[in-house]
């Protein structure tokens, strides 16, 4: 008799937690449904979801607007199997046995939702890869 794997649990993290990680999470969100776990968190959260990002995620059909920055907390990486780093530098912290990816990703913060569209197309890129990995396969949008 087997059972059901456990839910991975993914964290995704950049400085301000208005973008690049805010995009990740929603993509990885309506791509796994609940078979995944997705949590987003910053080093230094802003006030607000990047304007920009709220616009290019609403051009893909989802609604980024009602989020909130939330700040990274040591536990929030270690209840997290993968944490993605989109830009946290130093400041994020390493616990053995994590597995870590490290997303170069331009900032999007400053700019308009022309400069955020080939950042976002290339967030689901990676996150349709990262659910390729895991072995759960992406839900239709």
């Amino acid at each position: 008799m087997s059972t059901a794997a456990p839910r991975p649990s993914v964290l995704f993290v950049c400085v301000h937690n208005a973008g690049r990680s805010q995009m990740g999470a929603a993509f990885l969100a309506r791509l796994a449904g609940d078979r995944v776990e997705v949590r987003s968190a910053g080093s230094a959260p802003a006030d607000e979801v990047n304007p920009a990002v709220v616009e290019a995620m609403s051009e893909v059909g989802i609604d980024v607007s009602a989020e909130t920055p939330k700040i990274l907390t040591t536990e929030a990486v270690q209840s997290s199997d993968v944490v993605i780093t989109m830009g946290c530098g130093d400041t994020c912290p390493v616990f053995p046995g994590k597995r870590y990816l490290d997303w170069q990703l331009e900032d999007p913060a400053g700019q308009g939702v022309a400069a955020v569209r080939p950042i976002r197309d290339e967030i689901e890129r990676r996150v349709r890869g990262l659910l390729s990995e895991l072995g759960i396969s992406a839900a239709s949008a």
